[in-house]
C-alpha cells in the first residue's frame, strides 16, 4: 500500500505541471464549453492509458533512444508546432457567449482524435510511464492492473475537472480580457517546447 501511494503521488504531481494536454483542453473548453471538450479529456486518457499498456507491457518501444521513441519525439514536436502555431493565430477569436448547450454537440469526434493524439505523441508520456512501470516491475499483476487502471481513471477526471472550471462561463467572464495574451502564451510555450525537444534531438 505504501508502494501504490507513492506511485499515486508521482502520478498526480507530474498532471498538475501544465503541458500540451492542459492547453487543448483549456483552448476546446473556451471555445465549446466543457461537454466538447469532454471529447478530448477521453482521447488523452485513452492516449495515457496507451502508454500505461505498453510500459507496463514491458516494451522497448518506450526506451529513450529507440528508432521508434525517436520517430514519436520528431512528430510530437511537429504537433506542438502545428498547435502552438494554431493558438497563436486565433488568439483573441474565442466567443464566450457560444458556450451554451448548443455548442456542446458539435465535433465530438474530432475533439476525441484531437486529444489522442496530443497524448500519444508527447514523449514525455511515454518515458514518464515506463519510469513508474519500472518502480513496480515486481508487482503481482492484480497491482499492476490496479495501477493502471487508477492511473487512467486519475488522467480522465483531472481533465475533466480542468475542462469544467475553465469552460465555466462565470469563470471565464472574469478572465475576458486577459484570454487573447493567455492563448497567446499558451501557443508560444508549445513552440517552445517543441523547439527544444528538436534541438536536443539536433545536438543529441
Amino acid at each position: 500500500m505504501e508502494q501504490f501511494v507513492i506511485v499515486a503521488l508521482a502520478h498526480f504531481l507530474a498532471l498538475l505541471s501544465p503541458g500540451p494536454d492542459f492547453f487543448l483542453v483549456a483552448r476546446t473548453s473556451i471555445n465549446a464549453g466543457w461537454r466538447a471538450a469532454s471529447g478530448a479529456c477521453l482521447g488523452i486518457a485513452l492516449a495515457n492509458g496507451l502508454f500505461i499498456a505498453m510500459a507496463f507491457a514491458g516494451l522497448g518501444v518506450l526506451r529513450e533512444g529507440s528508432a521508434w521513441f525517436i520517430a514519436l519525439q520528431l512528430a510530437g514536436a511537429a504537433y506542438l508546432l502545428y498547435i502552438g502555431g494554431l493558438f497563436l493565430r486565433h488568439a483573441g477569436q474565442s466567443d464566450l457567449t457560444a458556450i451554451d448547450g448548443r455548442a456542446t454537440s458539435t465535433s465530438g469526434w474530432r475533439n476525441l482524435g484531437m486529444g489522442f493524439a496530443s497524448g500519444v505523441l508527447n514523449p514525455k508520456n511515454a518515458l514518464f510511464y515506463a519510469s513508474l512501470a519500472s518502480m513496480v516491475a515486481s508487482s503481482s499483476l492484480a497491482w499492476k492492473l490496479t495501477y493502471a487502471g487508477w492511473m487512467f481513471t486519475i488522467v480522465l477526471l483531472w481533465d475533466l475537472l480542468v475542462a469544467l472550471v475553465i469552460g465555466n462561463r462565470r469563470v471565464l467572464r472574469r478572465f475576458t480580457r486577459a484570454l487573447p495574451w493567455l492563448e497567446r502564451a499558451c501557443g508560444a510555450m508549445l513552440i517552445m517546447l517543441a523547439s527544444a525537444l528538436l534541438m536536443r534531438l539536433a545536438w543529441g
